[in-house]
């Protein structure tokens, strides 16, 4: 194997400095970039004190929180402080004006049994003691001292405190014990009452039931089919609301296609006074492209706000705001797609002695108006998600809704159900979007092909 001498060596460092002789940017570069990422790291830790905060979360609300978007539970309450013991349930509740439910069960001795796990957990009670059943364990709780006293070892899902017992059951329920009621909470997988609720005539029959009624039985309502008094109980359904969501829904969908097209409409025309390379004064492009950064730079959230306080809450604000924020996004891409454009179309046609309105129309607008498509639904596919964001704040469609669900901090299965019809909507229009680009990029693919044939 050669060896290389020094001189050679030198000869080839000299021939390409820049390989053995680089700039201390280019060599340290890597590492300062690296050094600065991770104290900026750093300092963004100490700075929002993301220690301490995740250290004081309420991460134990986050399962509960889960749970009910994709369950429900029904709390019935016992008073043994009454000369008989019956059920009481909450007011609404899930299973219509007279629940009797079969795992609430009446012994023959006038105690209760409530089955919250079918027979693997469960309470049994009257008004001297109860008794807790769950995982492979009896724990006798008796209630003739003034307080609840456990009689026995004490198991860890058991919580004893001075005036109440309570058990812990997992995700289908607990069981708290009082001197003067048994309350218990069972949890069921699902949305209670989704398609008809508890004032429905088709409330608690079965799908075969409802079917049989709506193609052949005797009319529920009179004067009214079963199949319209259907449709009627459904989008009226008071606990889901499903025909105010869906008509918010569609106002979310209409402020998004609204505000985008009428910001294209007044943006299009402006964008050419913008385009450095168009308009017949530099002070007045210059102007626009400041105006265009004025109301790009106020969110459309802000602009929300505005209008909320100028038209009231409702989709006009919604519509109002989008439209401002398109005004500046729009003319802005659109300014810049004019500023891009290849001039040779534009001079051919001047030299044919044109004027100026045919100079665009002919030289510009075949190659710009593919650019200003397909950037206009993209934003129209944004502001479709946007649309949910200011809704929050008042601007009308489904955002509210979803806003005043949760505000209640306890109807977290509507608010799930609200977050899947904006997420379909969003995935139905992001496709549909897409689909026209698609589309419009292959028909001007094709476009240029037959030009450069006839070229």
């Amino acid at each position: 194997m050669a060896t290389m001498t020094a001189e050679e060596m030198l000869s080839i460092e000299a021939r390409h400095p820049q390989v053995f002789r680089r700039p201390a940017y280019k060599r340290f570069g890597p590492l300062l970039l690296f050094t600065g990422t991770l104290l900026y790291l750093v300092y963004a830790l100490w700075f929002f004190s993301l220690p301490q905060v995740l250290r004081e979360s309420h991460w134990e609300r986050l399962p509960l929180f889960l749970t009910q978007w994709i369950s429900y539970d029904l709390q019935p309450e016992f008073r043994l402080d009454q000369p008989e013991i019956t059920p009481k349930y909450p007011r609404f509740s899930a299973l219509g004006d007279n629940p009797n439910p079969d795992w609430v069960i009446k012994n023959v001795d006038g105690s209760f049994t409530v089955r919250i796990d079918g027979q693997a957990k469960s309470v049994t009670f009257d008004k001297t003691y109860a008794t807790i059943f769950t995982h492979g364990q009896t724990v006798p709780v008796a209630l003739t001292s003034g307080k609840p006293v456990i009689t026995g070892p004490v198991p860890n899902w058991i919580t004893a405190h001075d005036d109440e017992v309570v058990a812990k059951m997992g995700f289908v329920g607990e069981v708290r014990v009082t001197v003067d009621r048994v309350k218990v909470r069972k949890r069921f997988l699902g949305w209670a009452n989704f398609v008809f609720d508890t004032r429905s005539p088709f409330f608690g029959k079965s799908a075969g039931e409802v079917i049989s009624l709506v193609m052949s039985g005797p009319e529920l309502k009179p004067g009214t089919s079963n199949l319209a008094l259907a449709g009627d109980n459904i989008w009226n359904n008071a606990q889901w609301q499903h025909g105010d969501v869906w008509t918010k829904l569609l106002q979310t969908i209409v402020m998004a296609f609204l505000g985008t097209l009428l910001g294209g409409i007044v943006a299009f025309p402006l964008a050419f006074f913008a385009a450095r390379n168009i308009t017949p004064s530099g002070g007045l492009s210059q102007v626009l492209k400041r105006f265009f950064d004025f109301m790009r730079s106020v969110d459309m959230l802000i602009w929300a706000l505005f209008f909320t306080r100028a038209f009231g809450p409702g989709p006009l604000a919604g519509s109002a705001a989008i439209f401002f924020t398109e005004i500046g996004t729009l003319g802005k891409v659109y300014s810049e797609g004019l500023e891009n454009i290849d001039d040779k179309p534009r001079e051919g046609v001047l030299s044919t002695g044109a004027n100026g309105l045919l100079v665009q129309r002919y030289g510009v607008m075949p190659e710009v108006i593919p650019v200003f498509i397909s950037q206009t639904l993209y934003q129209w596919e944004s502001n479709t998600r946007g649309a949910t964001i200011i809704g929050a704040v008042g601007a009308g469609g489904i955002g509210l809704k979803l806003w005043e669900a949760m505000r209640t901090n306890s109807n977290w299965a509507n608010v799930f159900y609200m977050v899947l019809l904006i997420l379909l909507v969003v995935f139905i229009f992001d496709n549909i979007s897409n689909f026209l680009r698609r589309r419009l990029s292959r028909t001007i693919h094709d476009y240029n092909r037959i030009q450069a044939k006839q070229g």
